[in-house]
């Protein structure tokens, strides 16, 4: 009976990494709120350094599992699944918080929409309170979607740059030392 190997599964790494960011990003965002921080404060992005760290570990790690060995696509393809799940969950979590754990924060937002529309002066009481109404009601699937989208377009190009950092393909030389004698 032949003893199948299967590759490391770069599903795997990528998770376990986006559960770990996902959980500092929800430490984060509860420090932020409890120390006040401004909504749009540069502090806030601090909660990315962790994403970026995060993502090269997912790619270190893939490649520790390849024996050392990782083409250009299989670091990228790791390091953008890591990018997809960490949306998906910080999306979700998003949602949640603006809906259940802190609707406070949309509504801060929207006063902060509001002082900014009527500051421009370009739109009527009624046109802003439209707007408002309808991000009001959106605001959530609004927010949890986008935070899906830029954490995979931003995991995307970081990963395009680790994929080339962590490259290193197998040369003939390693394949003939690797190679097994047939019994």
């Amino acid at each position: 009976m032949e003893k199948s190997v299967l590759p490391p599964n770069p599903t795997k790494v990528a998770t376990k990494w986006a559960l770990i960011n996902a959980v500092a990003c929800i430490i984060l965002t509860y420090v932020y709120f409890f120390l006040n921080v401004e909504q749009g404060s540069a502090v806030q992005y601090l909660s990315f350094v962790p994403f970026i760290a995060f993502l090269l570990l997912t790619q270190k790690e893939y490649k520790e599992q390849l024996n050392g060995f990782i083409t250009f696509g299989q670091g990228f393809s790791s390091g953008f699944r890591y990018a997809l799940f960490t949306g998906l969950v910080i999306g979700v979590f998003t949602m949640l918080y603006l809906w259940v754990l802190n609707p406070e924060a949309l509504e801060k937002s929207m006063e902060t929409a509001r002082a900014g529309m009527e500051a421009k002066g370009n739109m009527s009481d009624a046109d802003i309170d439209k707007a408002l109404s309808i991000t009001k009601s959106l605001g959530p699937w609004i927010g949890g979607f986008s935070v899906a989208v830029f954490y995979a377009a931003a995991g995307a190009v970081i990963s395009l740059i680790g994929a080339a950092i962590f490259k290193k393909e197998r040369s003939p030389y390693d394949l003939v030392d690797e190679a097994v004698e047939p019994e």
